[in-house]
Parts: structure tokens; C-alpha cells; sequence
């Protein structure tokens, strides 16, 4: 795993990308691996006003959006990183607070699908594959979809490095320092991701 999102990811990430100026990476990483192409995206604010009222806010998630696809269909997008304790618990309670956070945007739109992606840094599922989708029928109108990130069962493939996938999935893992640099040089959003962690490294203070 990329060093830099250590100590407290959730809360580093969240505190980095929540702003309109970094939706562009957002919306890359999620056009990536979910394979979908965003016409419109922006924050649901409920994430930020609410987190610093828990108690552990560094588990509160990553990012909380609305994205409307080329076809107007919208989704609800939630990102986060797990750790290891109750893994599963934690996978449908975010996916009921991402989906459930829509009343509060109080502009009376309809309830949409939601989607989860959750990032482990540990092995969970039988799947040899480090990205796996998880349906769950539900009696609701949408089916519950959890997209799970294992980061170390990739293997990096430097032939497929020009692999949007492949480069995000680099980056995440924090692949070697040499193979790191090519990442950066590939893709311009995930070089502004690592300026802004590194302009937060350089700022952080204790809290």
C-alpha cells in the first residue's frame, strides 16, 4: 500500500479530494474501475458536515458523490478504505449511510442506485482477482453492488502500465519508487493526487 495514505486513510483521502477543485480525480478513479463515463459529478456534503460529530471520523469514508452518466442515469458513489475488523459489517453499513445520505440533500430528487468501492489492504475474498463485485438482492427498488479493491493480490504488469486500471492500481500500492514515477508520468490525475498528499504530509501538524 502507497505509504502516503497511511496513518488514518479515510480521513487523509477525505480531507484531500472533498473539495470542487479535486472532483476531476474523483471522477477519474471512478470512471476507471467502474467502467462508466461521468457527464456531471458533485459532493454530497452530508460527509463532511457529519463526520467531525462522530467519533471516529477517520472511518467515516473517503468520499460521498452524485455522478449523472452520459445516458442520465445517476448513481450515488461511495469510496473508502476498510481495515480488517468486521470487514463485512463495515461494507453494508457504509452502503446504507452512502445510500441513505440522499434525504439530506433536501432538493426533493428521486432515490438512485448506489454503489460502494472499498479498498483493503488485506486478503478477504476467495477470488484470486483483486477487484470483485458483490450483488445482494434487496427488496428496494435498486440491488445492493459493493465493489471490493484487494491491493495485495495485484501483481503489477509494467507491459500494461499505459492500463488506466493498471496505473491506479500502481499508485495504490505504492509499487516500486522507479515504477512509481512512470505512474505520474502516465496519468495527470493521479500526479495532482500526489502532489496534494504530499503538500498535506508537508503541512500536517498533530491534532
Amino acid at each position: 500500500m502507497n505509504r502516503k495514505f497511511i496513518s488514518k486513510s479515510n480521513r487523509v483521502l477525505r480531507k484531500v479530494l472533498n473539495s470542487k477543485e479535486n472532483l476531476d480525480i474523483l471522477q477519474d478513479f471512478i470512471e476507471t474501475f467502474l467502467k462508466i463515463k461521468i457527464q456531471e459529478i458533485e459532493l454530497n456534503p452530508y460527509l463532511e458536515s457529519k463526520s467531525n460529530n462522530l467519533p471516529s471520523p477517520e472511518n467515516f469514508g473517503i468520499a460521498d458523490v452524485r455522478v449523472k452518466l452520459q445516458n442520465q442515469e445517476e448513481l450515488n458513489v461511495g469510496i473508502q478504505f476498510i481495515d480488517g475488523k468486521f470487514a463485512q459489517n463495515k461494507m453494508l453499513l457504509y452502503y446504507a449511510q452512502i445510500h441513505s445520505n440522499q434525504l439530506e440533500y433536501q432538493d426533493n430528487r428521486k432515490m438512485a442506485k448506489t454503489v460502494t468501492i472499498n479498498l483493503l489492504d488485506f486478503n478477504y475474498l476467495k477470488s484470486e482477482n483483486y477487484f470483485n463485485k458483490i450483488v445482494i438482492p434487496s427488496k428496494t427498488e435498486h440491488q445492493i453492488e459493493l465493489y471490493v479493491l484487494e491491493l495485495p493480490k495485484f501483481v503489477p504488469n509494467r507491459e500494461k502500465l499505459g492500463d488506466k486500471q493498471e496505473t491506479w492500481m500502481m499508485y495504490l500500492c505504492g509499487s516500486q519508487q522507479t515504477s512509481i514515477q512512470e505512474v505520474l508520468k502516465q496519468c495527470d490525475k493521479i500526479k495532482k493526487l500526489d502532489v496534494l498528499l504530499e503538500e498535506y504530509w508537508e503541512n500536517e501538524t498533530m491534532e
